[in-house]
């Protein structure tokens, strides 16, 4: 088994379950103590946890696939600050829910950029995105090669799909050999079922406009004819998402490991707001002129106020 690097693990078993594992544990047990934590949070059936290896995600998912057959585990990534994170402060995720608590707290700040979500297509367009860990796409691979279905599951919309497909292509991320079914997707956006905004899934990759995750992975499993998984992995840097997937898949009948991926809470942490700011200031005038010159097919600058 690979070395696992992680900081937390924290382990919940759910108490309300459906289908009860002979071998599961009738109470959430403490921190495992053992040298196999995998073994033991496989043991559970609904689990929420966390780390910052994403090496302990694809160790439990090949775990449940020996159990119950790779093609009855979903694995599901998220890609901002889970899989891909941006270079600098500004558009990446945490400067996203900054903007948008600003534009809730103080909405008359200086700092606030108007129109974020066309803002945020811009900066999408003219950033470059890192792995959150050197063997991130590594460890999607592993799991494609074991056989598993595995996709993404984000909250961007499908106006940034052209930005969202290069950067995962830039960093050797393709979730199409191991999409659910159509492999490429579907051509055109649609509203799932359950949702009231338009999302895309285009070769294993969902953008869901920033709708409940949970009722969003069962849209697609519904629309794509995919049975009920025997377990669903999922690995989000946020809670909120996490707790979406449980509450929509808790009580299903399918196993749910809910990981969250925490290697990036320290840069999120340490966004510094000013200098963000004044790197938008700077950066309006660049990307103005190349809309102007370019046309906006790329992105949409919101007018100038």
């Amino acid at each position: 088994m690979p070395n696992l690097r992680f900081q937390l693990f924290v382990l919940i078993v759910t108490a309300a379950l459906l289908q009860a594992c002979a071998s599961a544990p009738a109470s959430a047990p403490g921190p495992p103590t053992s040298a196999a934590p995998v073994q033991q949070a496989a043991m559970a059936q609904n689990l929420v946890a966390a780390t910052d290896d994403l090496a302990m995600v694809g160790d439990i998912s090949l775990q449940m696939a020996e159990r119950y057959g790779a093609d009855r585990v979903l694995v599901v990534f998220d890609i901002d600050n889970t899989l891909l994170a941006m270079e600098q402060g500004l558009g990446s995720d945490q400067w996203y829910y900054w903007q948008k608590d600003l534009a809730t707290m103080d909405p008359c700040s200086t700092a606030l950029v108007q129109n974020l979500l066309k803002a945020q297509g811009a900066l999408f367009y003219a950033s470059a995105m890192r792995l959150t860990q050197p063997d991130a796409a590594a460890q999607v691979r592993r799991l494609q090669d074991a056989r598993l279905p595995v996709i993404a599951l984000t909250s961007r919309g499908p106006e940034y799909s052209l930005q969202t497909f290069r950067e995962l292509r830039r960093n050797g991320i393709s979730f199409w050999p191991s999409a659910l079914p159509p492999a490429r997707g579907y051509p055109e956006r649609f509203i799932p079922a359950g949702g009231s905004r338009e999302a895309l899934y285009q070769d294993g990759v969902f953008l869901t406009a920033g709708q409940h995750k949970g009722a969003m992975l069962k849209a697609l499993l519904d629309k794509t004819g995919t049975a009920l998984p025997a377990v669903i992995v999922v690995a989000d840097d946020k809670a909120e998402n996490l707790e979406a997937i449980m509450e929509t898949f808790g009580k299903s009948g399918a196993h749910v490991h809910a990981w969250r991926y925490s290697a990036e809470d320290p840069n999120v942490a340490a966004l510094n707001t000013r200098q963000a700011a004044a790197q938008w200031q700077a950066t309006l005038p660049a990307l103005m002129i190349l809309e102007e010159v370019f046309g906006p097919d790329n992105f949409d600058l919101p007018e100038p106020a």
